[in-house]
């Protein structure tokens, strides 16, 4: 693997640790009720532009 491959497989993986964290911390706010917050409205930010990011690895075949 060459180190440009690797550097996107590193970016592949930091995206999906940081969805899997934002997901968690919305479900956290949603079980509390918190759903109108500012918290929970940004993580939603948050969560859609990696929704996205992860939605170009997939058209790309870089994710299955």
């Amino acid at each position: 693997m060459s180190e440009r491959e690797a550097k996107f497989e590193a970016m592949l993986q930091a995206v999906l640790a940081e969805y899997d964290n934002t997901t968690a911390k919305m479900e956290k706010l949603r079980a509390d009720g918190k759903v109108k917050s500012a918290t929970f409205r940004q993580l939603m930010g948050t969560k859609l532009t990696l929704q996205s990011i992860l939605a170009r690895y997939k058209v790309y075949g870089l994710l299955d």
